[in-house]
This record gives C-alpha cells, sequence and structure tokens, in this order.
C-alpha cells in the first residue's frame, strides 16, 4: 500500500531511536480513501509526550491539497483526543455525555508537529473529512507498546499510562 510506503519513509520507520523514545504506526481505508500515520512519543518526567505525527493520505484525485492537510491534521488531533481521555460513561442506566462539548480535545501545547503528505494514485475522490480519526488510537497504542512493552486493548489510554 502506497500510504503505509510513504509514511514509512517520512517517518524514517526503521531508524534507532534515542532511549525514550518510540514509534508506532497504523493505517485504514474510510471513505474510499487510504490513510496510514505514524506517531512519536517520548517519556517524560510528566508522562507520555507526543511529539511528533507523520500523516499520508491516497484520496483519489485531491482538489484542493492544502485544506485536504488541514483535515487530515484536524481529524488525527480529534483522534489523538479521543484515544487519550475520551470516555463515554453511563449513571442511573443513562448516558452521561449529551454532546461534543462533554468531551476535552488535546490543548495546543500537547499536540504533536504534524508532516502530511497527500498522494493521488486513483483517477477517483476520496473522502477526506474524517479520515484522519481512525488510525490515530492505534498509531498512538502502538507507540505506547513499543516505548513500554505494555499492549493496551482499550480506550481511553489515560487509564493505563499518563500523557504529559
Amino acid at each position: 500500500v502506497k500510504v503505509v510506503e510513504k509514511v514509512a519513509e517520512m517517518a524514517n520507520w526503521g531508524e534507532a531511536l534515542p532511549a525514550g523514545k518510540a514509534k508506532g504506526i497504523a493505517f485504514s481505508l474510510s471513505f474510499g480513501s487510504w490513510v496510514a500515520e505514524v506517531v512519536q512519543v517520548a517519556d517524560t518526567p510528566n508522562g507520555i509526550r507526543i511529539e511528533k505525527m507523520w500523516i499520508a493520505a491516497d484520496v483519489g484525485t485531491a482538489l484542493d491539497p492544502d485544506i485536504i492537510k488541514a483535515q487530515l491534521t484536524s481529524a488525527a488531533i480529534y483522534g489523538l483526543s479521543a484515544a487519550m481521555s475520551q470516555e463515554i460513561t453511563f449513571a442511573d442506566g443513562a448516558v452521561e455525555q449529551s454532546n461534543f462539548h462533554d468531551f476535552d480535545a488535546m490543548r495546543i501545547f500537547q499536540c504533536p508537529e504534524f508532516e502530511v503528505a497527500v498522494l493521488e494514485n486513483f483517477h477517483k475522490m476520496g473522502g477526506v473529512g474524517e479520515i484522519g480519526t481512525p488510525p490515530a488510537a492505534p498509531a498512538l497504542a502502538n507507540a505506547i507498546f513499543a516505548l513500554t512493552g505494555k499492549r493496551i486493548r482499550s480506550l481511553p489510554l489515560s487509564k493505563e499510562v499518563t500523557f504529559a
């Protein structure tokens, strides 16, 4: 898959990292578009810091690559936010959250640096609105596994690790 090859190239996948740093990768097919993401994390005294995220997406025909890059970045932030700390809870048999305002998003100081590539390998248009969200959580969980050796299989990840 071209997006996996591209994101691996962008992130220098396979390079030796200093102690206390690790990378994780994930990819998905959403709304007719392939997307792959690599997340780099670092172990800090305050917890795990998400340092950088690389995204490669094949959307078919890209009408406005800059808007697509912005959409991929914001969708990835939403996916990382959900992975880190967002949770649906219940009280007295009812969901406690009613809408997006009940879920905290990452703050700007928590956001990683982003590098995004838009590929055009198909002759049809794929979606871009939400495709950066699905691979964010598994890429982050894989990075945490590479860093700590602990495989976390449920969200939010903050139940198992602390984020800086």
